[in-house]
């Protein structure tokens, strides 16, 4: 085998630090007894712990001992995957050559190598080969639901969820990942339990951790969320999460500066990562950075080219930035989509205005003003949506254009066929369903797209999803349904201001004045505060 020069390095730490190693072991085995394991179990001890180095420098002193390679390939293909050495972990795990005591081990371990490549269907062969000799191991199911949902297959990963929780209650990383579904779908306090419980049987396991801080973040619980980003910096000092957490605490505390300092510190994440890249347009508008902040809102309305969160913050920052032009170039034709903002209608009214352009902007402002339309509306795709699925076949942003394509031509039949047929190649997919929804409701059968609402909804229940339920239960006649559908939402995401103001609206018009006051002035409390959250 040919190493890199890092790996090189690695082992070249290995053989000076072998004997420390041992006595740190030997010293450590008063709390876990590991002087007195074999070998091999010292090894999973260390992987465990995430000590992939400790664990390898344990199997190649068996291996220069002459413990047969098919015994160790397995183990040392983990030690070297939880090092982030694929190269090597190939190297042993992809000849499938293990012993009967780790053959199952050694193709799970192969089944993450291939997840972590994105090679998906390799991945999904070795988990089975895996799963015919252990059905009824919790940590297989756990990769195997990563894996569904990586492919599309979210109804499916749900279903693998659950029976990786059935057959270990307490394993915290199928908690874990139960949880993250379960925020994804009802909202951030449903998901606290989940945490909560993977965190009393591994309370020092920081992948769970970060997303438990971040959990209690959104939901406004500071105090809760601070303690827990400490706990991740006592146990995992290195684990850059941490400087983005604090950096959400600081901006939040009206301390922009402290946030960008200490956002700086979280390397790519400030650049690769959504919520960190809208944290940042969010702190440099606190410093009054507003240029800066509209360069960043750009690159992520690129990336999200529906999010209308994201929409109204880069018009917001363009506005601050006096850069009209910038904005109607940017925007102008997302405001006058049916459902576009008032508020971004208005701010595109100011920059017409600004350029001395009063007919477009008397035309915006006109538009912000009348009653929102409650009828889906299909619109032009500029060529950037995509169904976002990960299994790499084509037809995903062709199907949606074809659907938008023919809503737009007044075929609606032709919508549902083509939707319909999306949504069986890939079954369990939630945007897939969401979109076939979308059609059935253009076609007028509003029974129809609910039935597949509902399907995508258990898997990601975002807010554009529950307003065109909320649409078709309107159609419906349903107007109660479609109440306490957006009540549980606002709920469930307690920061989504535009969801809080049309069930401000609601109430309102249903004479109950009280609790729409109540409502505003919540929103108005968070708007002041420069939220940060979904």
């Amino acid at each position: 085998m040919i190493c890199r020069p890092d790996k090189a390095r690695s082992l070249i730490a290995t053989a000076v630090l072998a004997p420390i190693l041992a006595g740190a072991l030997a010293l450590g085995g008063c709390a876990d007894n590991t002087q007195d394991q074999d070998p091999l179990d010292q090894a999973r001890t260390a992987l465990s712990h995430g000590d992939g180095l400790g664990a390898e420098i344990i199997l190649r002193r068996e291996l220069d001992a002459g413990t047969p390679r098919q015994k160790l390939a397995a183990l040392l293909g983990e030690a070297e995957l939880v090092q982030g050495h694929l190269a090597d972990a190939r190297e042993w795990l992809s000849k499938g050559e293990f012993d009967k005591a780790t053959w199952t081990h050694g193709f799970h371990m192969l089944g993450r190598l291939e997840m972590r490549d994105g090679n998906l269907p390799a991945a999904g062969a070795a988990f089975d080969k895996a799963l015919t000799a252990k059905p009824d191991d919790s940590e297989l199911w756990v990769d195997i639901a990563r894996l569904r949902y990586q492919g599309g297959e979210q109804v499916q990963a749900i279903e693998a969820a659950n029976q990786a929780v059935k057959l270990g209650p307490e394993n915290p990383q199928a908690l874990h990942f139960r949880g993250l579904l379960v925020r994804d779908a009802f909202g951030l306090e449903a998901a606290i339990g989940w945490f909560e419980a993977g965190l009393r049987h591994a309370p020092d396991n920081p992948a769970l951790l970060a997303d438990y801080a971040a959990t209690l973040g959104e939901l406004g619980r500071a105090k809760e969320m601070l303690k827990s980003v400490r706990r991740l910096a006592a146990i995992d000092p290195d684990n850059l999460q941490i400087f983005y957490l604090q950096a959400v605490l600081a901006a939040r505390a009206g301390k922009p500066e402290f946030a960008r300092a200490l956002l700086q510190r979280s390397g790519d994440l400030e650049r690769e990562r959504p919520a960190a890249m809208l944290l940042s347009a969010v702190i440099d508008m606190q410093n009054g950075n507003n240029a800066s902040a509209a360069q960043v809102l750009t690159k992520l309305a690129r990336r999200q080219p529906e999010n209308r969160r994201v929409q109204a913050l880069l018009a917001h920052a363009l506005s601050l930035a006096r850069n009209e032009s910038e904005l109607i170039y940017t925007l102008s034709e997302v405001a006058r989509r049916p459902s576009a903002s008032p508020y971004l209608q208005t701010l595109m009214a100011r920059a017409f205005e600004a350029r001395g352009d009063r007919e477009a902007a008397a035309w915006y402002l006109d538009q912000s003003t009348r009653p929102r339309r409650t009828k889906l509306v299909a619109i032009q795709g500029d060529g950037t949506d995509s169904i976002l699925l990960s299994n790499g076949e084509l037809g995903g942003a062709e199907v949606l254009a074809a659907v938008r394509g023919a809503i737009i031509a007044g075929e609606p039949q032709d919508a549902s066929r083509i939707a319909e047929e999306f949504a069986g190649r890939f079954a369990g997919s939630a945007d897939a369903l969401s979109l076939a929804g979308d059609a059935r409701l253009a076609a007028g059968d509003a029974q129809g797209a609910l039935q597949r609402y509902r399907v995508s909804a258990s898997v990601r229940r975002s807010w554009p999803l529950t307003r065109r339920m909320i649409t078709a239960y309107r159609m419906l006649g349903q107007t109660r349904q479609s109440e306490t559908l957006l009540a549980d939402y606002v709920r469930s995401a307690p920061n989504n201001l535009e969801a809080i103001a049309v069930l401000a609206e609601f109430l309102a018009k249903e004479g109950r004045a009280n609790e729409a006051r109540i409502l505003a002035e919540y929103a108005a409390k968070k708007l002041a505060t420069h939220s940060t959250t979904q």
